[in-house]
């Protein structure tokens, strides 16, 4: 969901597009109208509304402005940002909710393995229980009326 590239704007005011990979924390990034976020950072200069409902879920776009903090893979809106790295690589706060969620995936609840255990129980002891129950019904019970 991050951008593989990111704007960096080096020591002499030139910008550059390098891979994700090789931003650093303090680096500064332009970030475009239209464009992703590719890092966690602070806004060091601009003005613009971010898109962050694939965080927050919240439809409305945030505005960012000097000393606001912006969250990687959220969607610039109009304005033009220069933010400083704060957060890279897979300390980014989506880094952080996608390893959660495959943690959680992967794992089983206690409740479901007790759910499991009673399970491997319950029903082959009905599958046993229902043709015995069948059949002294039919030897020791009622006369069909």
């Amino acid at each position: 969901m991050a951008p593989k590239m990111a704007r960096r704007i080096a020591a002499d005011g030139s910008e550059s597009d390098v891979p994700l990979e090789q931003v650093q924390v303090g680096d500064r990034l332009r970030v475009r109208p239209g464009e992703k976020v590719p890092v966690d950072g602070v806004v060091l200069d601009g003005l613009s509304a971010i898109d962050e409902s694939m965080i927050t879920g919240e439809p409305i776009p945030v505005e960012k402005a000097r000393g606001g903090k912006v969250v990687g893979a959220t969607v610039n809106g109009s304005g033009s940002l220069v933010i400083e790295a704060g957060r890279v690589g897979a300390d980014t706060l989506l880094s952080q909710i996608v390893r959660m969620v495959s943690e959680a995936s992967r794992s089983r609840a206690p409740i479901q393995r007790l759910a499991d255990v009673a399970a491997a129980w319950f029903v082959p002891i009905v599958v046993i229980a229902a043709p015995i129950t069948f059949v002294a019904w039919a030897v020791f019970g009622p006369a069909p009326g």
